[in-house]
């Protein structure tokens, strides 16, 4: 038998060619704009970072150095010379520990919010509103509570407030993920004879595990960068590192040096948060509260 070859019409392979070309330099001219516009925005971040290695003299260049001649550490010297390098381990101590407790009973109260229906529809709403309110609102009174109580400048009393302030997301956050877990399998662990309190820990935690992490990275971040609560509320015992960021810029002189370095180091901790927990990041914001 003869092979009888099908040809198509010159002008639909020619139009086909011709959709396919334009079709290859939209994806060129799309990757080119997306490349421009993300060296746009980390040419700030470079610029920051690039300054931590500068002398005094470069930093004052004109024209402006690109590419330091001798990377200087000076700037990081200043800042364990002078201890202010003390603030970023507050940070970490007061946003490492209000995560862990916002983690924990958050999960718990999402749980019963998901589960029993705790408080109807509306009850998650208004806790999540919670989280609106603008912190300049509410930071004057806190301010002479915590006179009154003594925790000013004091770990406990940022520990307590970041929890507070931050237990409304995680709330919303994993009740989203726990109404994704199937309630049959919990079900199935209730009939085997487990406690709540072993579905909990063997059932529900494992599963929401990537949600857990996202939120808990996100969480940490939040407390991480607060600035306003940690102003007001510190003095010199347990400043913290946005605060301490702020007062490199003087009247008469300000450090760039030592604002350089400390954007270094104040980076690191979220940089290596996020990169550890990439893979339940990208996982955990796909599904549960914030899917579809």
């Amino acid at each position: 038998m003869t092979a009888v070859s099908v040809q198509q019409p010159l002008g639909v392979a020619s139009s086909k060619g011709w959709w396919a070309r334009k079709a290859n330099r939209r994806l060129v001219v799309r990757y080119i704009v997306a490349t421009i516009v993300t060296i746009i925005f980390l040419f700030p971040v470079y610029w920051l970072f690039i300054m931590a290695f500068k002398t005094p003299e470069e930093v004052f260049a004109s024209p402006p150095v690109w590419l330091p001649s001798d990377f200087s550490l000076d700037g990081f010297v200043e800042l364990f010379r002078d201890g202010d390098v003390n603030t970023v381990m507050n940070s970490l101590i007061t946003a490492g520990t209000s995560t862990v407790f916002a983690m924990f009973f958050g999960t718990i109260a999402a749980y019963s919010l998901a589960r029993f229906k705790t408080g109807g529809d509306n009850l998650a709403i208004w806790i999540i509103s919670q989280r609106m309110i603008p912190p300049i609102t509410i930071v004057f009174p806190l301010f002479l509570m915590y006179a009154l109580l003594g925790w000013i400048d004091s770990f406990h009393g940022l520990i307590l407030l970041y929890t507070a302030f931050n237990l409304p997301y995680v709330i919303w956050m994993m009740r989203g993920y726990i109404e994704d877990i199937p309630i049959e399998l919990e079900h199935s662990a209730l009939v085997d004879g487990w406690t709540r309190w072993q579905v909990l820990w063997r059932v529900v935690f494992p599963m929401a595990r990537a949600g857990l992490f996202a939120t808990a990275v996100f969480t940490f971040i939040f407390a991480w960068n607060d600035f306003i609560f940690a102003l007001i509320l510190s003095r010199t015992e347990v400043t913290t590192f946005p605060v301490q960021m702020t007062r490199f810029f003087g009247h008469q002189q300000t450090f760039w040096g030592k604002i350089g370095a400390m954007s270094v180091i104040g980076t690191l901790p979220i940089f290596f948060a996020v990169a550890a927990m990439q893979r339940f990041i990208v996982r955990g914001i796909s599904m549960g509260a914030v899917k579809g």
